[in-house]
């Protein structure tokens, strides 16, 4: 066994309904997943393969904690999402396949430093700092996968009461199913990954005081303020 010269990061654990922590080892976000919100940000959400990109695994808030405004930043903004929790890893898994490797499903909100990105996209340069700071993602208790339709149900967010993002996981560009086999043939998924599946339209600024509560019907509710 290696000494290790400093103290290990803890493991970062999502609570599990009814009971017990699913172990988070990656997280995994789809980029425009949705057709109205890539139109809201520009883009033809003709079917272009899906891209990702990445947060830390300590980034996510769980338990409906207050997240942190974070520093650097005049343009929070929100953006629902329904997750999927990896429990049986691979790699080129077939689609036809694919929701077996899922252990469970929840909903998170993939925070986002507008400002941030619309510089490093205007430079050509990576989207980590606008995506992947600290208490970037909160995220419900996760269930596991029995009895979840993935493909279809109401996701939605609130701000103070009033519904700013509503939408139909059958909008979803690439379906679960879809996302997980193209990612297994970048990286070779494993037991503890977390993937973002995108947000819908309605995607908007935050600021402090502000309490978000999004739900994925069929799989719960995330709930978070912005302190």
């Amino acid at each position: 066994m290696v000494e290790t010269v400093i103290q290990p990061p803890a493991l970062v654990f999502v609570p599990v309904v009814g009971g017990g922590g699913f172990p988070v080892r990656r997280i995994f976000c789809v980029g425009r997943n949705y057709a109205e919100h890539a139109r809201e940000m520009g883009h033809d959400p003709d079917r272009e393969p899906p891209f990702f990109f990445t947060k830390p695994a300590d980034a996510l808030v769980t338990g409906g904690a207050d997240m942190p405004y974070p520093t650097e930043t005049k343009d929070l903004h929100h953006e629902m999402e329904q997750v999927v929790a990896i429990g049986i890893g691979g790699r080129n898994i077939a689609e036809a396949s694919a929701l077996s490797h899922v252990w469970g499903y929840g909903c998170g909100l993939d925070m986002t430093r507008r400002d941030i990105q619309a510089e490093a996209k205007k430079m050509g340069r990576p989207w980590d700092m606008a995506k992947g700071f600290d208490h970037s993602a909160p995220i419900s208790d996760l269930v596991p996968a029995a009895g979840v339709d993935p493909a279809r149900g109401a996701i939605e967010l609130k701000v103070n009461g009033q519904v700013r993002q509503i939408s139909d996981l059958s909008k979803l560009i690439w379906s679960v199913p879809e996302v997980i086999a193209y990612l297994s043939k970048l990286v070779e998924l494993a037991p503890g990954d977390l993937i973002f599946t995108g947000t819908p339209e309605g995607v908007a600024a935050c600021k402090r005081g502000d309490v978000l509560e999004g739900s994925v019907a069929g799989v719960g509710t995330v709930r978070t303020k912005i302190v």
